[in-house]
């Protein structure tokens, strides 16, 4: 098997709207309709699907549970220029700016948590 990369990964959210308005204004993602009535937001070359816990997409993990989630999203801009952007939102950093390592080497990081408590980490390279 020659694995290239990943596609998209699924969250599991008690509120679709409330994410995908975190995800698109704050990350500034492009929200996805696909099959029919299924949302998402597009990151880079992924995209992030969203599930109702209440009513997940078959076939789901075993535990499908808000905010349990544990992303690194890498962004160009520089570190300052992030913080400023998540101040503006008044999306509170709860770490960072840290050193952390990444696929690919070296990383600078924040961290935020998304409305349903998942954890995003905002870095660069």
């Amino acid at each position: 098997m020659n694995v290239r990369e990943i596609d998209h990964l699924v969250l599991t959210v008690a509120d679709i709207e409330k994410s995908l308005r975190f995800y698109h204004e704050v990350f500034d993602m492009p929200i996805l309709t696909f099959d029919d009535d299924r949302k998402a937001v597009l990151c880079g070359k992924q995209k992030i699907n969203f599930q109702l816990s209440n009513h997940p997409h078959n076939p789901v993990a075993t535990y499908p549970t808000p905010g349990s989630a544990d992303l690194c999203i890498v962004v160009k801009d520089k570190m300052p220029e992030v913080i400023n952007h998540l101040k503006s939102y008044y999306v509170d950093i709860i770490e960072g700016p840290v050193q952390k390592t990444g696929a690919h080497g070296k990383l600078t990081s924040v961290y935020v948590r998304a409305p349903d408590g998942n954890l995003i980490e905002i870095s660069n390279y």
